[in-house]
């Protein structure tokens, strides 16, 4: 604190070069912008931690009173999980050495390397000469990053709830988060062949993150199978969440770490231009967000002659979900119509995949793949550096790639130590067969009060 100080004395009322290097001709010493790029990724970082609270919450409000603690469990150990093995292998598998090049040295790469990821030591003068040359610190970077991979996983979380075995969906987690994920996101934002080849276009991670966790969800859902008593004699039985208040709390902690989520994603906060640029993407997300609400409203109730909150809270998180990809060009005015057809791809999609059978207790495939996969090709709207095979043919790769892997993980999980509780644990709840303690005691029916 005693030498930012001063810094930032000298950033505010400097007027000569001989106090700081000015940075690109901005005006801005360089240790000035380092700092400013540093904090976006901090800030922009702990919002999308929040999220984390966010999906929790979400999750807790859609599954019934019986499994509200195994979603909590499965969350704060999710997210310990990305932590650790993003740490351990994910990092350096989306940026080597963390030094932001691509397979040892060479852009256009394949994977990366297996290593533990490394922190700068920081010098006597707060610098380091890897700082020097950089424009934001390797700590605020991979902490930033982790948020990312840890969302994926939340995403996975939410769709398989009520009937998953705790232990297989941590290991499944592991491999998602060190993995499957890192190795994808290094095909775009590692400097991989889907940047450099395709020049495929994903600001904040529509696919990257969104698309992934989905196609993990799908994989799992498949193999998992539904709920006992949601399709039975050909009919579709609606399975009530506990709290719609949590729910919809969820939602809005979502909301807010949005603005982290895509902000952040500038990756830069050292000129008035960024800073303008950060401020538009606040404005077009929440418009996006605003745009998926309102289209859920107004078409539940048209085809259901009721509005429906579910649906109208997953119509906020796919307009979000819609906008990611690519919320800096668009006008308000776009972002609020592309999030508003995120909003109607949630109510076709729910019933499309009750249709196959497919259970997803949160809507978490058709919020995160579907809206994602939509918001990757609502990037050729308003971006013309965009192509159309640019976005579909990445699209389609990072979607075989991680719904063929996650399936073998799956897969293989399914047939040694299984994934599914029985039918008896299932009735009972995973709170009281996984867990062993219940949500809400009290009401529960093992209560000593009952």
């Amino acid at each position: 604190m005693k030498k930012t100080l001063p810094l930032l004395a000298a950033m505010a009322f400097a007027a000569s070069p001989a106090l700081a290097q000015d940075a690109a001709g901005t005006g801005m010493p360089a240790d000035g912008i380092w700092i400013l790029n540093s904090l976006l990724f901090l800030m922009g970082g702990f919002l999308v931690m929040f999220m984390a609270a966010g999906f929790c919450m979400l999750e807790v409000g859609l599954v019934r009173t019986k499994n509200v603690s195994m979603q909590c469990t499965k969350n704060v150990a999710l997210f310990s999980l990305a932590g650790v093995g993003y740490y351990l292998i994910g990092y350096n598998l989306m940026y080597p050495l963390g030094n932001w090049s691509y397979g040892s040295d060479e852009a256009g790469g394949y994977i990366g390397a297996f290593a533990v990821a490394a922190m700068e030591a920081v010098s006597a003068d707060g610098m380091t000469a890897q700082d020097d040359a950089s424009y934001a610190s390797t700590g605020s970077d991979f902490f930033f990053q982790l948020m990312f991979c840890a969302a994926t996983a939340s995403i996975v979380s939410g769709a398989l709830a009520e009937r998953i075995k705790l232990w297989p969906f941590l290991i499944f987690t592991f491999v998602l988060t060190a993995i499957i994920y890192p190795i994808q996101a290094s095909w775009k934002w590692g400097g991989g062949f889907l940047d450099t080849q395709y020049g495929f276009l994903d600001f904040a991670g529509s696919t990257v993150v969104h698309s992934v966790g989905g196609w993990a969800a799908l994989a799992g859902a498949i193999l998992l199978g539904s709920r006992a008593g949601k399709y039975r004699d050909g009919r579709v039985n609606p399975i009530p969440g506990s709290s719609m208040p949590l729910a919809t709390l969820g939602m809005f902690i979502l909301w807010l770490g949005w603005f982290g989520f895509n902000g952040g994603s500038q990756l830069a906060m050292g000129t008035i231009g960024d800073v303008a640029d950060i401020s538009r993407i606040f404005a077009n997300t929440n418009a996006a967000a605003a745009g998926g609400v309102l289209a859920a409203v107004l078409l539940t109730q048209v085809l259901y002659g009721k509005v429906d909150l579910t649906m109208v809270l997953n119509g906020a998180l796919a307009g979000l979900v819609s906008i990611t990809a690519e919320p800096l060009t668009p006008t308000i005015g776009i972002a609020t119509l592309i999030g508003a057809i995120g909003g109607v791809i949630v109510v076709f999609a729910v019933p499309f995949l009750d249709k196959l059978r497919i259970d997803d207790v949160v809507g978490a495939i058709p919020v995160h793949l579907f809206a994602g996969i939509w918001g990757t090709m609502a990037v050729l709207l308003t971006n013309s550096d965009a192509t159309l095979m640019g976005q579909v043919i990445p699209i389609a790769i990072v979607g075989v790639f991680t719904f063929v892997a996650s399936f073998v993980v799956w897969l293989i999980l399914k047939f040694t130590i299984g994934i599914r509780v029985s039918e008896e644990e299932e009735m009972m709840g995973l709170d009281a067969a996984e867990i062993g303690i219940e949500a809400y005691p009290e009401f529960g029916k093992g209560s000593q009060f009952m």
